[in-house]
């Protein structure tokens, strides 16, 4: 890491008039995104005006995540960077803090407040990073989004503000009616369990229990005694299926699922969800409206 922080403060002096003749080169603001979800946000709201790239593709898990060369180049000659932050991005901290002294970066989740945000532990002030979940919460960060954008682009602050609203109005529909599907759920069957704790915000905003074999981040090694715990409560609750998610081998909850077997309980994988990654690019997971649909979808069809 200090390695490449190096390399970022020798680059910041030789590129420091790059970032600010970007615009003016190619007529369009630069705009960098770490997750995909972040990056379709943020095109939403810019339409046709910026070139919005994202670091992070289909499959990727942010919690992992290295920045390579090329990212660290992209990152250089971007006008606007927007992050999630609350450390979902955790080995690229330093990298956002240093380049913020040359650039306008913005993490995305200070858009809500802290009784919005949800406690990993009581004793300290760690947060769940995974607010886009909730389809409320993840429409508050559109403000940001679009002070940021007016901020540096005055010129094209009453196309921005357009879209922010129509985008929100997809986005207020879209809360609707994963609320009125999730009700479709008997209530002694609303209880999801995926591959690592990343679904808090959708259970307390959509009404079900949700668990992980993980915790909220996927650097988290489990253990036997975790395996252990999943099969006595899915036995326990005659839960009938469990999700794998994208970014995360299926590895731990296949153990689980065997599991179950041992003690003469047949578990269903339910689906793959997309949880830290959206889908491919022109898949109805490929976007941030589709990726909720599909995890609801799959979701209710395999528990109700």
């Amino acid at each position: 890491m200090n390695k490449i922080l190096l390399i970022i403060s020798c680059c910041i002096c030789l590129f420091s008039c790059q970032t600010a003749d970007n615009q003016a080169d190619n007529d369009k603001l630069l705009v960098v995104c770490t997750t995909g979800m972040i990056g379709d946000l943020v095109q939403n709201i810019t339409g046709d005006l910026a070139d919005v790239q994202s670091i992070m593709g289909p499959g990727v898990d942010p919690h992992l995540y290295k920045a390579s060369h090329g990212d660290l180049t992209l990152l250089r000659s971007a006008d606007i960077i927007f992050y999630n932050g609350l450390h979902l991005e955790g080995k690229m901290q330093e990298i956002f803090e240093q380049i913020a002294k040359t650039k306008p970066v913005f993490a995305i989740t200070n858009a809500l407040t802290i009784d919005e945000l949800k406690a990993v532990d009581e004793s300290d002030d760690t947060h769940d990073p995974h607010i886009w979940f909730d389809v409320s919460l993840w429409t508050k960060t559109t403000e940001l989004v679009a002070g940021s954008l007016i901020e540096l682009d005055s010129v094209n602050e009453e196309a921005y503000t357009s879209n922010k609203t129509n985008y929100n109005q997809q986005l207020s529909e879209l809360h609707s009616w994963v609320t009125s599907q999730m009700e479709l759920i008997p209530i002694n069957k609303r209880i999801l369990i995926t591959s690592h704790d990343a679904f808090g915000y959708f259970g307390r905003a959509y009404d079900i229990k949700v668990k992980g074999l993980q915790g909220i981040s996927t650097t988290t090694e489990f253990g036997l005694k975790d395996v252990g715990d999943m099969v006595d409560e899915i036995v326990e609750n005659k839960i009938a299926a469990v999700f794998v998610e994208s970014t995360i081998s299926e590895r731990s909850l296949n153990a689980v699922v065997e599991g179950c077997k041992a003690k003469r309980y047949s578990v269903a994988i339910g689906g793959t969800l997309y949880s830290d990654a959206m889908g491919e690019e022109g898949t109805d997971a490929g976007n941030y409206i589709g990726m909720v649909k599909h995890n609801v979808n799959t979701i209710v069809s395999a528990l109700k």
